[in-house]
């Protein structure tokens, strides 16, 4: 099980504003919070969001570089991968892989992926592929 994980950010607001609309609907809560960051958690594990120091903003991320290619999250059902599909589109989020949605990974796997106000790719997966739904 993972503890935390901490993600540094380009733009805390911006950060707070996309993780407010989409962590609750996953069952987290605001955990932590602070001038320089905040964190959600759910049961014993949480995720941590702190500001990038001027003098690091200048070497953007990006996932096909080394290091973390994305995060994704569990969703209870089908039903709540597309009502946050909606609802991050309705706020302008970056949608990734729209013409295989909600099967971009394989058809048993039933998610939608996304980017954050970093680009980091964001995806939120269920159970319910297409055999589970005969």
């Amino acid at each position: 099980m993972i503890h935390h994980i901490e993600l540094n950010v380009s733009d805390l607001k911006k950060s707070r504003e996309f993780y407010a609309a989409l962590l609750p609907e996953l069952g987290y809560s605001i955990y932590q919070e602070w001038p320089e960051g905040f964190s959600y958690r759910n049961g014993h594990s949480y995720v941590v969001f702190v500001q990038t120091a001027e003098n690091f903003l200048s070497r953007p991320y990006h996932r096909k570089a080394p290091g973390l290619n994305h995060l994704a999250f569990h969703a209870a059902a089908p039903a709540v991968v597309d009502r946050l599909a909606g609802k991050m589109r309705g706020l302008g989020v970056s949608m990734l892989y729209e013409d295989r949605y909600p099967y971009a990974g394989g058809p048993h796997h039933y998610a939608v992926f996304m980017e954050d106000p970093d680009r980091m790719k964001i995806e939120i997966a269920a159970d319910g592929g297409i055999e589970s739904e005969v």
